[in-house]
């Protein structure tokens, strides 16, 4: 019985991760209104604006979402948070880890 949950749980995690797993060719098409700023390789060329190439895609996924619901406020980044869905978003937070795996 217990393994037969096991296995049924284990599907479910499996499945539902397939179901939500990024795009990272998405997220690299979405990123070219990211580039003016963030630069084409997520390596800015304004030292104010930070680099993106490699960071954590939870870490980007959660300043994302921080924009866009407003709970980190930067007026450029809420416009362009707010534009976004969630796969958007997970999308472009897993192109920008991709960029620092070389």
């Amino acid at each position: 019985m217990k393994l037969k949950v096991i296995v049924a749980a284990a599907v479910v995690a499996m499945s539902s991760s397939a179901v939500f797993a990024a795009d990272v060719a998405a997220g690299k098409a979405k990123a070219a209104v990211c580039a003016g700023c963030h630069g084409p390789d997520g390596i800015s060329f304004v030292p104010n604006y930070p680099n993106l190439a490699g960071q954590k895609a939870a870490y980007t996924e959660k300043q994302l979402k921080a924009f866009k619901d407003k709970t980190r406020v930067d007026p450029v980044m809420n416009g362009q948070a707010a534009a976004l869905n969630d796969a958007d978003i997970k999308n472009l937070a897993a192109f920008y880890e991709s960029l620092g795996k070389k």
